[in-house]
Formats: C-alpha cells, structure tokens, sequence
C-alpha cells in the first residue's frame, strides 16, 4: 500500500532540505503535493481537508532543532498525524468475555470474508493459544460453507455444519451451544454478503447480532475500493455495532486510501489487514507503524515479531553453528529461502525496511527464489553439501531437472557464495558493528526521516 504516497512524500521532504525554519511560503507547496497525493491515494475529501489543515497549523513556523532539519520537522509532524488518523495505537480483540466468546464477521460479497474468518481463526489458534470453532450462516452460497469447511480442515480447527436450506439464526444458536459444550474459547461466524448493501440483508445480520450477543463484530472490506470502503463501513456501522474493521487485500493496493479514510469517518478501529492469499497472511494493524511504512521509515518492529513466530529457532542456532565450522551448504541456502518465502517473500520483507536499506529491484525476485529451490531439489545430497563438485555437466542434469538453464544454476551458485560469504563475515568478532557501520553509510544524509538516530 501507499507506493505513489510514500515516493510523493519524499519528493516533499527533499525540496525542504537545506531550508533554515518552516514558513508558510515553504511548506505552502509541501502542503500542496500532500494534498495531491492524498487525494491521488483515494482518500476521502473530508479527510484529506481535516488533516492538511492540522498538518500546516503544527508545521509553520516550527522551530528547527540542532537534530532536525526542516525536511526532518515536517515528516515528524505528518507521521505523527498520520497515526492520530489511523487510530493512534493497536486496537486488540477483545478475548477477556465468557468464553466461547463470538466474534461476528460482516461485509459486501467479494471482499475476502470467508477467508478471512479463516486468517483469523489461524492467527487466534497460532498467537493466542485460542481453541477456535468456525462456522458460516452464509445459507446463500453453498460453496461458501463447503469453503469454510475445508479450511477449517486445513487449520485442523473445529467446525459447525450447516446447510443452505437452514435458517441463519438457527445455525448461529446451535454453533454457539455446540463450541460451548466443547469447550472452545472462540467462535467465529461467518455471515452472507451481498453485491451491494440491501434492506433484507441489514435485517438478517441484525437479527444474527441480536441472538449472538457477539463480543466482536468486525467489518470485512475489500482496501482497494478506496474510499467507498469507508462509506461502506459508514453505512455497516449505521446498522450494526461495529466494534472494528479488517482491512483485506492490501497487498495488491498500491493507493491505501480506505486505511486513511475509514477510522475518521466511521470512529471505528481498524484491527486487522490481510497481506496476501496464505492463510496466515493476516496481520494487526498499528497505525504508528504504518505511518512509519507511509513515510520511508520501515517497520522493523513487525518484521521482528514475523521472525520470532516464523523462524524455527533451533534450525537457526543450527545454521550458525554450520556458517561458524565453515560448513554452510546448499541445503541450508535453501533453508534460509524457504523461510524467507514463509515470512511473505523477499519483497514482502523488503517493504518493512526503512528506505536507506533498500535493495536494488533486481534483488526482489520471488520467482527466482522459487527457480532457486527447485535447482537445490534437483541435486544430490553430496551435491548439496559439496557445491564445489557442480561442474558442466552436472549442471545441466540441475537445470533439466528443475526447467531451469544452465545459466540460471550458475546466478543461484554466485548468489549461494556471496552469501556464504557474508555469513562469514557477520560471524567474526566485531562484525556485527562493522556491518551496522555499512548500513549507517547506505542511510540518507541526516540518518533517518523524522530525526531517529541511524544505527
């Protein structure tokens, strides 16, 4: 998200630089180029007038520290806007009511719900410790249930059956007696969408709120429809009380416009945003690290928790051992690419790094991650642990093997000792400052952007 945004809002930053104190006739074009990418990013009007407005009273005139430069000065006062818009601070879930406690999941056709019930119940089960029963009230779309169903399977979670000839209400009271007879902590339903929003289908999740009791009743919206996902949960929010909204489909919303717009005009927090189709590519949603995102800074703090849950530590310690005896192999570069690719892909980690850290676009090939793997597949053990034995024809079984050519087995082999290499490096004494230096030098001039230190 926020890709034409985050480029216009450095842009910005650059033409402050060098300037001695924020006027209003220098920030008036600064004002100017946020505003077009704001609107640029579908932000709704209400929006994106309430927040320049708050932005240009904070900026002008604002003294300029030894540590800031006004470049500096301006990006603090838009992040720390930026949050206040987004919601400030995390929104939890609400996981402290009598259990089985019943989160309620609302939103139009099409904008990801089912899945996301899924995505939910994964993250509950993998974070929370939770035991979570799934069930859909969806009567309308048999393949909704069936959907459910299968993913319920996968997650190895309960699940409530029901069928399209029941009635809605009915299913939720039975589900809702049958996750507390077996004693789950967590019941999450699944409710029918409609194309567009309509009396009749108000009425029925009214009637389902009304029965269920829910402790949650989240708001599922599609982010790139863009500001119409505010007005949307505006009108879910008039109906219904809401108690927050999940984002969907984030990954492929280069404007970010509806996570600007909804907190505002609807009041309600957004909990959650799905980054991608895995069933674990669901996410809380921090405003404050998203602001950091917006404005070039990363989100470190994100890609570290991701890291704690995603990477088998014991393999880790492993692998070091490995790089410190001089033993690093094929077998372990291809471990290192599969759990790159389980924390999202390489340009999925790449996006959370602040700007000064940024790779050339050339290095942010999954696909070729993927080819990577399958080359290593396509050895023999003793291949694996003495890459030094690959030779001309032994290369071209690799490549048939993995329909691949030659000259891609020799790029993942250059790749694999370039990173042995590195390794090599980081595990000497002293390293680790050296490397830190390195990443200091690839920083832009005055460290980071909102006068954070560099490292």
């Amino acid at each position: 998200m926020f890709d034409n945004l985050s480029q216009r809002l450095q842009q910005t930053v650059a033409q402050l630089t060098g300037k001695g104190r924020l006027t209003e006739d220098n920030i008036q074009e600064a004002i100017r180029n946020v505003r077009i990418a704001l609107l640029e990013a579908d932000v709704a009007l209400p929006v994106v007038k309430d927040f320049l407005e708050t932005v240009k009273s904070r900026a002008i005139g604002a003294e300029i520290t030894q540590t800031l430069n006004p470049g500096q000065a301006f990006i603090k006062v838009v992040s720390d806007e930026l949050t206040a818009l987004m919601g400030t601070a995390n929104s939890t879930l609400n996981l402290k009511a009598q259990p089985p406690v019943v989160i309620l999941m609302a939103g139009l056709q099409g904008s990801g719900k089912t899945t996301t019930a899924a995505k939910l119940a994964k993250l509950l089960i993998d974070q929370e410790k939770k035991t979570v029963m799934l069930v859909s009230c969806d009567v309308y779309r048999p393949a909704a249930i069936k959907q459910l169903e299968t993913l319920a399977l996968q997650l190895n979670t309960p699940f409530f059956a029901s069928h399209s000839h029941e009635d809605p209400a009915t299913i939720a009271k039975a589900a809702l007696t049958a996750a507390s007879n077996q004693g789950c902590d967590v019941l999450i339903v699944d409710t029918a969408g409609r194309l567009h929003i309509d009396t009749d289908m108000m009425q029925e999740i009214k009637t389902l709120h009304e029965v269920m009791q829910p402790t949650e009743t989240l708001f599922v919206v599609d982010s790139m429809t863009g500001q119409d996902a505010a007005n949307t949960a505006k009108a879910f929010n008039d109906a219904l009380p809401l108690t927050g909204v999940i984002l969907t489909k984030t990954d492929g919303d280069a404007r970010g416009g509806a996570a600007l717009s909804i907190r505002q005009i609807t009041g309600k927090p957004i909990k959650f945003i799905g980054v991608g189709e895995k069933i674990d590519a669901l996410e809380a949603f921090h405003p404050d690290r998203m602001a950091n995102r917006i404005l070039g800074m990363g989100d470190v703090l994100t890609l570290v928790e991701e890291a704690k849950r995603k990477i088998d530590e014991k393999q880790a310690q492993k692998v070091a051992k490995k790089i410190q005896k001089g033993q690093f192999d094929l077998q372990d570069f291809r471990d290192q690419l599969k759990q790159m690719q389980d924390m999202g892909g390489m340009g999925s980690l790449l996006k959370k790094l602040p700007m000064g850290l940024k790779l050339p676009q050339s290095a942010v090939d999954d696909k070729m991650f993927v080819q990577f793997t399958a080359m290593i597949d396509s050895m023999t053990l003793q291949e694996r642990r003495y890459p030094a034995l690959i030779k001309g024809s032994r290369k071209i079984r690799i490549a048939q093997g993995s329909g691949t050519q030659v000259p891609d087995v020799n790029r993942m082999l250059k790749q694999f000792m370039q990173m042995e290499k590195m390794l090599k490096k980081f595990n000497k004494k002293g390293s680790m400052k050296n490397m830190m230096r390195q990443m200091q030098g690839m920083m832009p001039p005055g460290g980071m952007p909102g006068g954070l230190p560099p490292f």
